[in-house]
This record gives structure tokens, C-alpha cells and sequence, in this order.
């Protein structure tokens, strides 16, 4: 008798019993503001995670990646334990351990995924594996969660099992983005409105400038940030610092020790920026978008001081080249820029940002056109 078929092999998908997307996200504006309570606005990117899953009734999770090195990892879900899995297999890991630990009568699967979001870009490629996992357990399970729930235990995937205190933009991006438009989203309390941004239709372009500098987000400096913002807030006697609005910050200021300052000032001021960001796209004034986003990366960079070299030089040379405005985007330390041009000056300002990096001796970056995509879906 012959040996049974493996239920996964690493050369094909299982036979699935559906197929689901979650994808990469560009936040527009409103950078490090989700963890405070505050306010963002980003899309969805064509560029996302598809899995195919097949449950398994003996509790294994059997996890192969396109992107990994050719193998398949496999894990028993009652054993999953925050800090067990390594690499990229503890963000659908994390999931499975998140819904269990709320509750959910959940067990293994048979997943392999593929993803075209670039790792390390500042894009949510973690999170659009997270999301597209709590998609697909959410389908195959029956749990009856809508977009904002599931966002929610794909956060807490990453803050509590990975070990990323993150806020819960990128998850919401991923999960309940709509193609052609913007997510304004209030972070306290998730309320959100689709804004429509139709770049195409106002002969705008925006690019996206993958520095290849690869970052780490839990390698310890995003949770020092946090943890200053909340210190700052405490100080004030706030609940968070998006209780904090422009008028009050000279005073509030006044009130911090040196170092929180510059925290709180681009906090606040990041919040700012993105209402008049939606406003400025309800209008349908997209081309003023431009110098938000430039005086936000301004903030990221002095005050906040996330950027690096790669990513400020990427700002200049794309504004020096005519882009409207320019700014890191993601949680900083590298990885990506974007760039609001005029269509026609698209392929200027790309190749400009490619000679300031190859004068400058740095790996040559990758630059392409977002286009507001939808969230997580099922497609088979």
C-alpha cells in the first residue's frame, strides 16, 4: 500500500476549502497617532497576502510560505505560547493563538500563503498576514466577525504573541479598506468614513518608494515611543495625547520634561494634519495634499525622529524633482516613501530619487504607483 498524500506539500497549495486576500497598506498621513488615540487616513495597496486554508480536525497548523525557505512549519495549536514561533510563521500563528485565547472554538488548518507586499517596506506585510488568516478562520469557523473585530484580534496577534505594542491602523487598513478611496479612521472608538481618492481622475499619481532598508519594529525603539507618549499623557492628566488639541499645546509643553516634548508636538500636530488632509479630499483639492505630507515627514523627522537617511533623502530628491509633497510612511527606521506627483512628472521624480541613491552609494530603490485597493476578502 502506498503512503497517503501529505496534507500539505510545499510545492502546491492544499486543495482548499477557500481562497482569501488581506492587503498592504500606505498610510496617506497620521503617523504614530493610532497608539494615541488619534486619527489616520490610509489605503489599501494592490499588493497583498492570499492564503489558501483547509481546517484540520487533529490541532496542527501547517504553515508553508512562498516567501519562506522552502519549508513547512508545523505546530500544534494548544502548545502555541507568545515567544514560541519564530520567523514569519508566528503572525498566522499569533492569530490562531489569539482567537482561542479569546474564546473561539478554533482549531488547525492547512495554510499556505503567498504575498507580493514587500517585507521590512513599512507596507503592513505582517498585517495583511494576520488579516487575511483572521479572514479566513472567521469564514471557515463560523465565528461571525465583522471587519473592526477581526482588526482587533489581529492586533492584539501582534502585540500580545509577536510582541509589537502597535496601534490598530494597519490591521483596520487591511481589513476594512475600500478600493478607490481612503479610510478616515478614529482610532478610539473605530469609527470610520471611506474618503474617495481618485488620483487618476485629478492626473496625479501617488508613487511609493521602497528604500530597501529593512527595519525591526520589535527590536524595542517603537515601544520606547509609546511608552513616552503615554508617559506624556499621564503627566497631563489626559487619557491619551489625542486629548490634546493645538490650541493647548504651548502650555501643555510648558508642563513636559525636554524629551517628551517633541512627542507630543508631532502627535499633535500629525492629528492636525490629517483633518485637513480629509477635508482638503472631500473638497476633491487633492493636488494640496502635498505640502501635508511634506511638513508631516518634517515632524516624523525632527521631532519624532523615525526617519533615517535613505528615507529623508528619498523627500528631497522627490520634491527637488517637482513631486507636491513627499513623506516616510509606516512606523520609520526605513523602509518606504511616498510621493504625490502630477502624472506626467511621475517618471522625473523615479528617476531622480534612483541617481540621488546610486550618487549616494545605496542600494537602489524600488519605486511604484499605489492605487487604493479593497480590504480582506474571500476569492474562492
Amino acid at each position: 500500500m502506498t503512503n497517503p498524500v501529505r496534507t500539505l506539500d510545499p510545492t502546491a497549495p492544499p486543495a482548499p476549502s477557500g481562497v482569501w486576500t488581506a492587503p498592504g497598506r500606505v498610510n496617506l498621513i497620521g503617523e504614530h497617532t493610532d497608539y494615541n488615540d488619534g486619527f489616520v487616513l490610509p489605503i489599501a495597496l494592490p499588493q497583498a497576502a492570499r492564503a489558501t486554508v483547509r481546517p484540520r480536525s487533529d490541532g496542527l497548523l501547517r504553515l508553508y510560505s512562498e516567501q519562506g525557505d522552502g519549508t513547512t512549519v508545523e505546530l500544534d495549536v494548544t502548545a502555541l505560547t507568545p515567544g514560541g514561533v519564530d520567523g514569519w510563521a508566528r503572525y498566522p500563528a499569533a492569530v490562531v493563538w489569539t482567537l482561542r485565547e479569546a474564546g473561539h472554538r478554533v482549531g488547525g488548518a492547512d495554510v499556505h500563503i503567498d504575498s507580493d507586499v514587500p517585507t521590512g517596506a513599512g507596507l503592513s506585510s505582517s498585517a495583511a498576514i494576520e488579516c487575511v488568516l483572521a479572514a479566513a478562520y472567521n469564514d471557515l469557523y463560523d465565528l461571525g466577525l465583522d471587519g473592526p473585530e477581526l482588526a482587533r484580534i489581529a492586533q492584539r496577534a501582534e502585540n500580545a504573541f509577536v510582541g509589537v505594542p502597535c496601534g490598530i491602523m494597519d490591521q483596520m487598513a487591511s481589513m476594512c479598506c475600500r478600493e478607490g478611496g481612503a479610510l478616515f479612521l478614529d482610532t478610539r472608538d473605530l469609527s470610520a468614513r471611506h474618503v474617495p481618492l481618485d488620483l487618476l481622475g485629478a492626473g496625479l499619481r501617488l508613487l511609493v518608494v521602497d528604500t530597501r532598508v529593512k527595519h525591526d519594529l520589535a527590536d524595542g525603539a517603537y515601544a520606547r515611543l509609546r511608552a513616552g507618549c503615554e508617559r506624556a499623557a499621564a503627566l497631563l492628566g489626559l487619557p491619551a495625547l489625542r486629548d490634546l488639541g493645538p490650541a493647548g499645546l504651548p502650555a501643555a509643553l510648558d508642563r513636559l520634561p525636554d524629551e517628551l516634548r517633541p512627542l507630543v508636538r508631532h502627535v499633535v500636530g500629525e492629528n492636525a494634519r490629517v483633518e485637513q488632509a480629509v477635508a482638503l479630499l472631500d473638497a476633491g483639492d487633492l493636488r494640496a495634499l502635498g505640502p501635508i505630507l511634506t511638513a508631516g515627514h518634517a515632524s516624523l523627522r525632527d521631532d519624532y525622529g523615525v526617519s533615517c537617511p535613505e528615507t529623508d533623502l528619498a523627500v528631497t530628491a522627490a520634491v527637488d524633482a517637482g513631486a507636491l509633497g513627499a513623506r516616510m510612511t509606516g512606523g520609520g527606521f526605513g523602509g518606504s516613501v511616498i510621493a504625490l506627483v502630477d502624472a506626467a512628472a511621475a517618471p522625473t521624480v523615479t528617476a531622480a530619487v534612483e541617481t540621488a541613491f546610486r550618487q549616494a552609494g545605496h542600494t537602489a530603490p524600488r519605486t511604484f504607483a499605489a492605487v487604493p485597493a479593497a480590504g480582506a476578502r474571500r476569492t474562492f
